[in-house]
């Protein structure tokens, strides 16, 4: 909603990585941020359940919520990494490149698409949520730079795009043995219409979209509206330029390249050696530049 009220990019700064010679981030610390959430997301989606010492039916057995944890567990981790592999080789096709942060961006949308329905699918429906996971991605970000939608980080198109298509997964393929464990207490609760439950499910889920998408705009939209009109919404052209952790925090945040700056050189170095074309003498022996 941020961006919809700035409005659409006026000059090229936050659509690339590199701005003048200068590199914003740095795929290495993209990849570990990328872990630190999939660790997390473990967290979030396996630990949401409040007990897991539960039995399904009254015999006990080997069968109970230890295993609706395991099975949210297990989803996650296919759909994520099926939208991460999808999103590599796919975007290999569109774009003729590898690229680490696509797949980043890729996994954290299978794992936004799957969290709606960890619990109540199966694991080879978590594969199909997290293969179409990619291409909402890929097509949300095509309509993006179309329309000049000033979003770099895919915020917006990952957690909103593969969010939604989340929802509409779990009307499709939640199954009813699963529903009625996890939610227990009210027989004849609604599941997956894909897998003969109908469409109140997949009904409810897309009100849901629209009551989220309908509170987001009437909350959101007012807020970025007076920010905006008190140009507090964006940067200046030349701060975003020369970088706020110049211009505001006052040095770089990303600095790799400290030996070229002299002043922090320390007083003794080690001169590199460096490789030359000399030959050996005809005699035999060994010029100087070869010792």
């Amino acid at each position: 909603m941020g961006c919809i009220n700035r409005g659409s990019k006026d000059w090229p700064i936050r659509s690339s990585w590199s701005i003048c010679g200068v590199t914003w981030a740095r795929a290495s610390l993209v990849v570990l941020g990328t872990f630190l959430l999939w660790f997390g997301w473990y967290g979030f989606n396996p630990g949401s359940f409040l007990t897991i010492m539960k039995g399904y039916g009254g015999g006990g057995g080997y069968y109970g919520q230890w295993s609706a944890v395991g099975r949210t567990a297990v989803t996650t981790t296919l759909a994520g990494c099926t939208a991460a592999l999808t999103t590599l080789f796919s975007k290999r096709l569109l774009v003729g490149h590898w690229n680490v942060i696509d797949v980043c961006n890729g996994l954290l949308g299978g794992f936004a698409a799957i969290t709606s329905g960890c619990s109540v699918v199966e694991p080879w429906a978590a594969i199909i949520c997290g293969f179409v996971a990619a291409w909402v991605l890929i097509g949300f970000n095509m309509l993006a730079a179309k329309f000049k939608y000033d979003d770099p980080l895919e915020a917006a198109q990952l957690h909103g795009g593969c969010g939604a298509w989340g929802l509409l997964f779990t009307g499709l393929f939640a199954t009813k043995a699963y529903v009625n464990e996890v939610y227990p207490g009210l027989s004849g609760r609604p599941y997956g219409m894909f897998m003969g439950g109908g469409g109140k499910l997949l009904g409810a889920q897309i009100i849901q979209i629209l009551v989220i998408t309908g509170w987001v705009t009437a909350t959101m939209r007012p807020l970025f509206y007076v920010l905006k009109k008190m140009n507090l919404l964006r940067i200046s052209r030349e701060d975003e330029t020369a970088g706020m952790d110049l211009t505001r925090h006052g040095g770089f945040a990303y600095v790799y390249h400290d030996e070229e700056d002299i002043s922090m050189r320390p007083t003794f170095m080690m001169t590199k050696i460096e490789p030359n074309n000399a030959s050996p003498s005809t005699d035999g022996q060994r010029s100087p530049s070869n010792v």
